[in-house]
């Protein structure tokens, strides 16, 4: 059980070690994209779940250090030598708060993993690809707590969180049934809402928070 717990450790500490090194040195003169390519991949991490078979393992070996490591990197670090450029991109604490999330979320839903994954998943692809989509297609904008959003993005949120819930639903070998679907896009649907009320980068922490609860709460409690 020990023995597969660490070799998930070790898997999620050399996938986000890759992560890093591509968008802080192959990306390092785009560090707008850096930093999405970074926010969606390190996403992931939600399918290696599985491999982990104790709930501390995950929480305070492989997703509690990341709190530390990410502050580390980003604009508000005591150290400055390893401050990252990926993190100095976007929201100074997004990152941070991305790590917070998977913590928090593997300690209460360690039970119910697909809960997490589904968490992670609305976090990194389907607010990445809201970012990526708003900022390249989104003429018309909305601003409703200080941070700007589009309609476009909003859109694309729901659409990619509601394909990356369907992914792990399938992928955690849940029965997709129509009443399922249903629920997944109102879960979808208010996540959108979320993303596009939730001012500066903590959008990180409200919309998986809420996402993961809305499932356990339909699906599974």
């Amino acid at each position: 059980m020990i023995q597969n717990d660490l070799v998930g450790v070790a898997i999620v500490y050399i996938y986000v070690a890759i992560m890093l090194i591509v968008t802080e040195k192959a990306l390092h003169k785009y560090p707008s994209m850096s930093r999405k390519v970074l926010h969606i991949m390190v996403g992931n991490v939600a399918f290696l779940l599985p491999i982990f078979q104790t709930r501390e393992v995950m929480v305070f070996l492989a997703a509690g250090p990341f709190i530390i490591f990410t502050f580390l990197m980003s604009p508000h670090t005591p150290i400055k030598s390893i401050r990252g450029k990926t993190s100095a991109a976007g929201h100074s604490m997004g990152l941070v708060y991305y790590s917070i999330t998977w913590t928090v979320l593997a300690y209460v839903f360690f039970d119910n993993m697909v809960v997490i994954a589904i968490g992670i998943l609305a976090m990194s692809y389907g607010d990445g690809f809201a970012s990526i989509i708003g900022s390249k297609f989104g003429k018309r904008k909305f601003n409703i707590f200080g941070d700007e959003k589009s309609y476009i993005g909003s859109f694309s949120m729901f659409v990619f969180t509601l394909i990356t819930m369907i992914v792990a639903v399938l992928f955690y070998e849940i029965s997709l049934t129509f009443q399922h679907f249903m629920f997944l896009s109102l879960i979808a649907l208010v996540g959108a809402v979320i993303e596009g009320i939730t001012p500066r980068g903590f959008d990180n922490l409200s919309v998986p928070f809420v996402i993961s609860f809305l499932y356990w709460f339909f699906i599974i409690a």
